[in-house]
């Protein structure tokens, strides 16, 4: 346990090059026996958030400073998130290196937020800074603030939290209010661009992001481009969930860190995934959403920071965990797995083609996933989608949007949705890496939304949503060019954004996948008409046929990942 005698200095105050001051509460070790590498999370959820960690990080002698960043807490200046973390964080490091209780050393720790502003620092290269720990961490433009370009309602509700300089948590966290509030916006048909008005909390930021639907020069300005990836040769740690929302941007930072850099960095780059959700990456629990997991998950992440920073400033021993250089916990199985590399986590890829003797819009009248074509290919299968129609959004107002065992939705959608099953597993089956999906789809309208899920179902009718993915028709191509569809002939969409999945499935369970529209009270509504979608409303929404084929000219398929159980 952290022992308590810690010194603690309330408003440091730390100057930066334009003249703006951050404030920073400052942790000490009692007694330092000579200046020690000083670690600092920069935040904008209010430096006294991090009081355990101040506590715990000082008591294992490194000095420890909470930092709010410019425009939030007591700091200085204009809060924009994520705009100017890269040069403050510069400005940090440096400062830092010079105070007495510094050895010259700086490094960064925290996740989500503060994970961003880790590699926003990196990126411009502060000679002390000796490692970072990012975790958590979100790409912006792809993951946050509207993944795949598919607006988020979670966006405002964020944007409350960081409102003003003081903390929002009681706003933030009434997740009953906010369920209540985005119902009435969907049942009443207002444009996502009202949204913040809607909810009584008009925005700039909100607005200004609004104005960028698609990933462009916009969103690239807040990352690493691929010359500061390939120049960033720190030691590294980076840290994600199997049910981390920020999952898809913690791993694209690694994944252009990895394409980018030399072989010695890329050497220095550790990876775990554990079954966590987003807050468990920095506090494990072995229930969550819906969620259990096993003992072997409840990993005390504050002595593996310390180890890892014991390891990379202060040349002691590798952290033992670390084996090789990707960690990834497999659920069912209750242990950890290591590979060289994310993508030999995967064996093989088992195909499974989708097939039907019927309009399969049921769940309990379902189509085939199968390993071979079947004599009847049956379809093309339909279903109809009317944004007008808002009847589930009470129910789904009454349900967690985290629980990944809920089936309610699922069954109520009956046909508004296709499902399709596999037969049941004949053994074991360790699904380890992302799941990958080719669809053939015809539609009737210029634009529409698709989502594709996956789900583990038991023999007892349980299910366990496994992972999922997004597409909007009009970027079926690439998330940086729209080009609406003028055609009602079937085309081919490629599904690649899956969250990546361990999880070994016991024999007897099958494999459930879901198509179906984005019609839900948490997200941006598509009406289908090609337009600017932030600006229309119910008024103008268009109902869409949608076809999927799979015959043999157009073959749907889903990619299981199978990987080593050993």
């Amino acid at each position: 346990m952290p022992d308590p005698a810690v010194r603690i200095r309330w408003g440091v105050k730390i100057p930066l090059r334009d003249g703006v001051r951050l404030d920073a509460t400052l942790y000490l070790p009692e007694a330092p026996k000579q200046p020690a590498p000083t670690l600092f999370t920069l935040t904008p959820y209010i430096a006294q958030s991090y009081h355990d960690q101040g506590m715990r990080f000082a008591s294992y002698g490194y000095p420890f400073l909470a930092i709010d960043v410019r425009g939030r807490g007591n700091s200085q200046g204009e809060f924009f998130p994520n705009r100017n973390e890269g040069l403050d964080g510069y400005d940090i490091v440096e400062w830092l290196a010079r105070q007495p209780y510094c050895d010259g050393k700086v490094a960064m720790w925290g996740g989500s937020y503060a994970g961003h502003a880790q590699w926003n620092t990196a990126r411009h290269f502060p000679p002390h800074l000796a490692t970072i720990a990012p975790v958590a961490s979100p790409y912006l433009g792809l993951d946050f603030p509207f993944p795949n370009n598919i607006g988020s309602n979670y966006v405002l509700q964020w944007l409350t939290l960081v409102s003003g300089s003081t903390s929002q948590e009681k706003i933030f966290a009434d997740q009953a209010f906010w369920n209540q509030q985005f119902r009435r916006w969907l049942e009443q048909g207002v444009a996502y661009r009202e949204l913040d008005r809607f909810v009584g909390h008009p925005s700039d930021i909100f607005q200004k992001w609004v104005a960028h639907p698609a990933q462009n020069d916009f969103w690239a300005a807040f990352n690493p481009t691929p010359d500061q990836y390939r120049r960033i040769e720190l030691p590294i740690l980076t840290i994600t969930g199997i049910y981390d929302g920020d999952q898809r941007g913690a791993l694209k930072h690694y994944r252009e860190h990895l394409r980018h850099a030399a072989a010695e960095a890329r050497k220095q780059h550790y990876l775990i995934i554990g079954p966590w959700d987003h807050a468990g990456t920095r506090a494990p629990k072995a229930e969550f959403a819906g969620v259990k997991v096993g003992p072997q998950s409840l990993l005390d992440l504050a002595e593996l920071h310390r180890q890892w920073y014991a390891w990379t400033m202060q040349g002691r021993a590798r952290p033992p965990f670390l084996r090789d250089n990707v960690c990834y916990y497999v659920m069912g199985a209750d242990c950890w797995r290591y590979a060289e590399t994310l993508e030999s986590v995967t064996r093989r890829r088992l195909p499974l083609l989708l097939a039907s003797d019927g309009n399969p819009t049921d769940i309990v009248h379902s189509g085939e996933l199968v390993l071979q074509p079947t004599a009847v290919c049956g379809g093309p299968d339909s279903y109809v989608y009317d944004p007008r129609d808002v009847s589930l959004a009470g129910l789904e107002s009454e349900i967690d949007p985290e629980d990944r065992s809920d089936q309610r939705l699922l069954y109520a959608t009956r046909g508004s949705q296709l499902f399709y099953h596999s037969p049941p597993l004949v053994e074991d089956t360790e699904v380890s890496g992302f799941f990958a999906l080719t669809l053939w789809l015809s539609i009737d309208q210029p634009d529409t939304d698709f989502r594709a899920s996956v789900y583990e179902v038991s023999v007892n009718g349980s299910s366990l949503m496994l992972s999922s993915d997004m597409v909007r028709a009009r970027y079926r191509e690439s998330l940086r060019v729209e080009r609406l569809i003028r055609t009602v002939e079937p085309l081919r969409y490629e599904f690649r954004n899956f969250t990546f999945v361990a999880k070994r499935i016991p024999r007897g369970s099958r494999l459930r996948l879901v198509i179906g529209p984005i019609n839900s009270i948490f997200s941006q509504k598509n009406h289908n008409t090609g337009g600017v979608v932030s600006e229309e409303s119910g008024g103008d929404s268009r109902p869409v046929t949608v076809r999927l084929f799979h015959d043999a000219n157009h073959p749907s398929i889903l990619q299981v990942p199978i990987g080593s159980p050993e």
